[in-house]
C-alpha cells in the first residue's frame, strides 16, 4: 500500500504532524512518500533538509491515499489532483474549523487502519463551473465546494440574473452570490445566509451576498439542474469569480457562469464513527 502524505508547511510547522503520520504508517507496513502540496516560495520558511519531497503529479498516479495535513483549503487544493488519479483523500486537521479533515492531529494513532483496511469511502459531489462570453468559453473548472462571484473593491453592487435550467429564477444587485455543494454549504455560503445541507447529498444552492432585494433568498436545486448566472451591466463596476478559494478570474458585463454537477467526484476516507451532526455541534459550538 502507497500512501502520499501532502502537509502544509504553514501550518505543520517544522512537519512534525506529518513526520509523526509517516512513522505510524510505516510501522503498520504502509509505503510512504512525501509531497508537497504547493511550491513554497519566500516567507521565511524552511523545510528541514533531511526530508525529501517528491513530485505530487507523479506519485499520485500510483497511489492508494492521500493524506492531507492542514486546513479544508489544503484538501481543496488538492482535491483535484488527488481525483484525477482516482484517488481517496484523508484529511488531518491543522486549522480552525476543518469540516473536511476526518482526524485531529491528537488523533494520528488511527491512520494505522489504512494499512488494515479498517476504513470506509464517503462521495462528495463536486461542480463543473465554466464562464462564457460572447458565446464562447473563456473559463472552466471543477469545485468540491464553491463557486464564488463577488464584486470588486468599490462599493458598487453588481447585477446578477440567476437561472434553473435556463428558465429565470431571480434577479438582484448585490455584493455578489454563491453557487456551493452539499459540502460547501458549511462554508462562504453559510456565512453569507445560506443553509445547511448534508454533505453526501447532491444539490446546488445558491445564496446571494447582501443583496439589495426584499425576497432575494437561497435556492436549493437538484443535482440534475444546471444553474447559469448572467452579469448585468458593469460600467465602472468590476466582479470576480474564484472556484474553491482559488485565483479569481475577472468578470466582464454579459457573462455567463455556468455550473452543473459534475461526472467527477471527491473520495474521503472515514474512519470515525461520528456523524455529520456531532460535527457540526463540535465544530460550530453546539449548532
Amino acid at each position: 500500500m502507497k500512501i502520499v502524505l501532502c502537509p502544509n508547511p504553514y501550518r505543520d510547522r517544522g512537519m512534525k504532524a506529518v513526520q509523526s503520520a509517516d512513522r505510524i504508517l510505516k510501522r503498520a507496513g504502509a509505503q510512504t512518500v512525501l509531497c508537497l502540496p504547493f511550491q513554497v516560495e519566500g516567507g521565511g520558511l524552511e523545510l528541514p533538509r533531511y526530508l525529501k519531497f517528491e513530485d505530487t503529479h507523479e506519485e499520485l498516479k500510483t497511489a492508494d491515499f492521500l493524506i492531507c495535513f492542514g486546513g479544508d483549503g489544503t484538501i481543496l487544493h488538492a482535491a483535484k489532483d488527488a481525483n484525477a488519479c482516482n484517488v481517496p483523500i484523508l484529511g488531518v486537521n491543522l486549522g480552525s474549523l476543518g469540516f473536511m479533515a476526518e482526524l485531529e492531529v491528537s488523533e494520528l494513532s488511527q491512520l494505522s487502519r489504512l494499512a488494515e483496511g479498517d476504513y470506509t469511502i464517503e462521495m462528495r459531489m463536486m461542480m463543473d463551473v465554466r464562464v462564457y462570453r460572447d458565446g464562447r468559453a473563456v473559463f472552466s473548472d471543477i469545485a468540491l465546494n464553491d463557486a464564488a462571484l463577488t464584486k470588486g473593491a468599490a462599493a458598487r453592487m453588481v447585477e446578477l440574473e440567476v437561472y434553473g435550467d435556463q428558465t429565470l429564477i431571480s434577479r438582484f444587485s448585490s455584493d455578489g452570490v454563491v453557487v456551493c455543494t452539499p459540502t460547501g454549504s458549511t462554508a462562504y455560503s453559510m456565512s453569507a445566509g445560506g443553509p445547511i445541507v448534508e454533505p453526501t447529498a447532491e444539490n446546488m444552492i445558491v445564496t446571494p451576498i447582501c443583496p439589495h432585494a426584499l425576497f432575494a433568498r437561497s435556492i436549493v436545486l437538484g443535482g440534475e439542474r444546471q444553474v447559469a448566472v448572467k452579469m448585468g451591466r458593469m460600467a465602472r463596476r468590476t466582479a470576480y469569480l474564484s472556484v474553491d478559494g482559488g485565483k479569481a478570474f475577472r468578470l466582464s458585463g454579459g457573462d455567463t457562469v455556468e455550473l452543473r454537477r459534475s461526472a467527477a467526484k471527491t473520495r474521503l476516507v472515514r474512519l470515525s464513527s461520528r456523524t455529520f451532526y456531532e460535527i457540526l455541534s463540535h465544530k460550530l459550538g453546539g449548532v
